[in-house]
């Protein structure tokens, strides 16, 4: 992936230069980047690797899910914190995953802690089982269970 966006740059930069402008342009710029995007789709086939906006497509993807993710559990907190008596249930419980590598187990880790009322306290020394501390436990563990699934799935997608 980063060698085709590294390649897609540098046909970028060429076409810049092949141009005849005294300065240079932004969009003659875009317009390379444009015609490198064109021809490594085309030549795809010989880098032995999918096209590279598709984990970009991906990775963007994740980012939305996140920031869904982040307002939907940010509102679930205010509510709860906003309520006049405070009903909570703190609990921990578990999650085991799919994941394979530490970069994937890291990522999904960390989305998990970004999002309010949810905290990574450990992860087994198998990789493959989280223990999650929530704030109310009965009303927040299915919200983090749903999204756990969504960042795992946006991860493999990104990573595979």
């Amino acid at each position: 992936m980063f060698g085709q966006l590294l390649l897609n740059i540098l046909i970028a930069f060429l076409w810049v230069l092949l141009q005849d402008e005294d300065t240079f342009e932004f969009s003659t710029f875009f317009g390379g980047f444009l015609i490198g995007l064109g021809i490594i789709y085309v030549m795809r086939r010989f880098f032995f690797k999918e096209f590279y906006l598709k984990r970009a497509y991906s990775a963007f993807k994740l980012l939305l899910i996140f920031n869904r993710e982040l307002i939907s559990s940010s509102v679930l907190i205010i509510r709860q914190i906003l309520s006049p008596k405070l009903k909570v249930t703190p609990g921990i419980f578990t999650y085991e995953t799919k994941l394979k590598g530490d970069w994937e187990i890291t990522a999904l880790s960390l989305l998990l802690m970004l999002t309010p009322g949810s905290v990574v306290i450990e992860i087994s020394p198998s990789n493959n089982v989280f223990y999650i501390h929530a704030m109310d436990v009965p009303e927040s563990k299915n919200a983090v269970l749903r999204a756990l699934t969504k960042f795992e799935k946006a991860i493999m997608e990104v990573t595979r």
